[in-house]
């Protein structure tokens, strides 16, 4: 994969890919890295050497701030609006960061809003810093609503009464609160959150890529009704355990220590023990 982008800095290291986003002054989301967002996100998706994506940004007081509001000014409106059938194009690439079959993890330092809060939620994992890390979905006050996913994604998280005070009020959210509410999956000291985030990505690649790619998809069917997502559990679990990576590893893991006392006792270390080397 060639990973050809000027506002996006990319280094892959053991099935992690890195991505670091880069468009001074303040990580706009232009024309410009919107289209590179969108190639990186087809390109990564397609790319069997990566398992685990971690998006973050060369700007520790923005990680993206929103979408380029004179793009969306450029919108003809000369039309009446159209209910279409198909996602828009946003939609499509904040979709693909949500199923391709490999982790997404944000590394959110600074300030995100607008459509960079909505390419965010659509990842698996965000993290974020201790009195450092804001959201904002700041579309409302502007007279419009946040179009690139958050209006669906924000209730599916954090519930309806949550989602619409911060789409409603459009105003700023502490890391805190926003690590209390779930939007950001745990808050660091600021030394801290790129080692966090480094291990958990490393050891997540580290596993066999189908039990990855299948328990994300098995994650995902909960969006179905409780039946249909139980059978798409058990089917995947049925598929899984006729790999080649589950029958080694679930024998390498009685042969390290599992199902014994000591090993039971630090079950987390044991299975970082199962990753490849």
């Amino acid at each position: 994969m060639a990973y050809d982008y000027q506002l996006i800095r990319v280094e892959i290291d053991r099935g992690v890919c890195f991505a670091t986003l880069d468009n001074p002054p303040i990580n706009l989301i232009t024309a410009d890295l919107y289209r590179e967002l969108s190639l990186f996100a087809a390109e990564a998706e397609a790319d069997d050497e990566v398992r685990v994506v971690v998006l973050k940004s060369a700007n520790k007081d923005f990680f993206l701030a929103h979408f380029d509001v004179e793009v969306i000014l450029s919108i003809p409106v000369d039309t009446p609006a159209q209910r279409e059938a198909e996602l828009n194009d946003y939609h499509v690439m904040c979709e693909r960061f949500r199923t391709m079959p490999k982790a997404t993890i944000c590394q959110i330092e600074g300030r995100v809003g607008g459509g960079g809060s909505e390419l965010a939620l659509s990842c698996d994992m965000r993290f974020g810093v201790k009195d450092r890390t804001v959201i904002c979905q700041m579309e409302v006050p502007l007279g419009i609503l946040p179009g690139g996913t958050g209006t669906q994604r924000l209730p599916r998280l954090l519930g309806r009464g949550r989602a619409l005070e911060i789409v409603l009020g459009g105003d700023d959210i502490d890391a805190k609160t926003a690590s209390e509410w779930g939007y950001l999956n745990r808050i660091f000291k600021r030394s801290e959150i790129e080692p966090f985030v480094t291990r958990l990505a490393r050891r997540i690649a580290s596993f066999p890529a189908d039990a990855v790619r299948r328990a994300k998809a098995s994650v995902d069917a909960a969006e179905l009704p409780l039946h249909d997502g139980l059978v798409e559990e058990a089917y995947q679990f049925q598929e899984l355990l006729r790999t080649d990576g589950a029958q080694a590893n679930m024998r390498r893991f009685l042969e390290i220590g599992g199902q014994t006392r000591k090993g039971e006792l630090e079950v987390g270390r044991l299975g970082g023990k199962l990753g490849t080397k």
